[in-house]
C-alpha cells in the first residue's frame, strides 16, 4: 500500500472525479471512498499507483455519475457544477485544480456524454492517457475507445468554449465589467456584454435565483445591476477570486460564510456569458481567501 494510501495522489483522483461529476463534494466523496477500498483491499506492489488509483476513482465516478444524473433530472431551475476557486489561497481542492482548471462552461457541456463517454474524454484530454490504459479502465477496447473519443468530442465541439488567447485582456475586460457591475452602471455594463450574452442562475430551489437564462445585453446588463443593489442592502462583501480557472467574485455574509459565487465567460473582448451559483449544497465547501 506504499505510496497508495497517503495523500500524494489526492490531487490526481481529486481532478478526475471532480471534470467526471462536476461537482466538488461528489468528488470528495469518490475520493474518499477510494481511500476506503485500497486500504480495505490492498493491490500489494502495484508497478504504477498513479495507473491503480485513476483506475480505482475512474469506476467509482461512473457509477456515481449514474446515479447523479437521475437527480439532476428533477434538479429545481438551471443546474450549474459546483465551483472550485482557483486562486493560490483556495482550498486543498482548488489548488490541485489551479494549475489545469476547467471552465464551468466546459463541464456544463460534458454534461451531455454518458458517464463512459466522459470518462474517456477526461483520461485522454485532461490527463493524457493513453488509449490501452483507459480501455483496461472503463472496460472497452482501445479502438472502441477511440471511437467513443471522437463521438464524445462532436458532441461538445459545437458549443465548446474558446477561450482569449490573452488571459491578460480577458481578466481586465472582466475587471472592468465587475467594477461597472458594483457601480451600478447599466450604460458601462452593456458596451461589454455581447449581444447575445446569457446570464444562468443555480439556486437548486434552496436560495432565490432565476429558474430560466436570462438573455440579451440590455436585459442581463439591467439584471445584474439589479443584484449588485440587493448585495449591497443585504451588506455583504464581495471579494474577486478565480472560479474555475476564470474571473469572478464570491459574495460573502458578516459571518464569513460564501453565500454567492459568479464567474465572468469572455470571448472575443466581450463577456459572454455570466453563472451564478446561490445554491448553499454547492457551496458549503468553499471558504473564503
Amino acid at each position: 500500500m506504499a505510496g497508495l494510501a497517503d495523500d500524494s495522489l489526492r490531487p490526481l483522483m481529486f481532478g478526475i472525479a471532480y471534470r467526471m461529476l462536476g461537482s466538488a463534494s461528489e468528488a470528495e466523496d469518490v475520493v474518499q471512498e477510494a481511500f476506503l477500498r485500497l486500504q480495505e483491499h490492498p493491490p500489494g506492489q502495484a508497478r504504477n499507483p498513479a495507473a491503480y488509483v485513476t483506475t480505482v476513482t475512474t469506476r467509482l465516478a461512473i457509477d456515481e455519475l449514474r446515479s447523479a444524473r437521475r437527480r439532476r433530472e428533477s434538479y429545481v431551475g438551471t443546474w450549474l457544477p459546483e465551483p472550485v476557486i482557483t486562486d493560490p489561497a483556495g482550498q486543498p481542492e482548488a489548488q490541485a485544480e489551479r494549475y489545469d482548471a476547467i471552465s464551468l462552461a466546459a463541464l456544463v457541456l460534458l454534461e451531455r456524454l454518458t458517464p463512459v463517454e466522459r470518462a474517456v474524454f477526461v483520461l485522454r484530454t485532461a490527463f493524457s492517457y493513453d488509449y490501452d490504459d483507459i480501455a483496461e479502465i472503463v472496460g472497452k477496447s482501445p479502438a472502441n475507445c477511440r471511437q467513443i473519443l471522437r463521438r464524445a468530442r462532436s458532441r461538445v465541439a459545437q458549443d465548446e468554449p474558446r477561450f482569449a488567447a490573452d488571459s491578460a485582456r480577458r481578466d481586465e475586460l472582466a475587471r472592468r465589467f465587475l467594477a461597472a457591475a458594483a457601480d451600478g452602471d447599466v450604460a458601462a455594463l452593456e458596451t461589454m456584454l455581447s449581444a447575445d450574452v446569457v446570464f444562468y442562475g443555480d439556486g437548486g430551489g434552496n436560495a432565490p435565483a432565476l429558474r430560466a437564462p436570462v438573455t440579451g445585453r440590455a436585459r442581463v446588463a439591467r439584471f445584474v445591476a439589479g443584484i449588485t443593489r440587493q448585495v449591497v442592502g443585504l451588506g455583504l462583501t464581495i471579494q474577486p477570486v478565480l472560479v474555475n480557472g476564470e474571473p469572478g467574485v464570491l459574495a460573502v455574509d458578516a459571518a464569513g460564510v460564501v453565500v454567492g459565487v459568479m464567474a465572468v465567460q469572455a470571448r472575443d473582448g466581450q463577456v459572454v456569458a455570466i453563472r451564478n451559483i446561490l445554491n448553499p449544497d454547492k457551496l458549503a465547501h468553499l471558504t473564503p481567501p
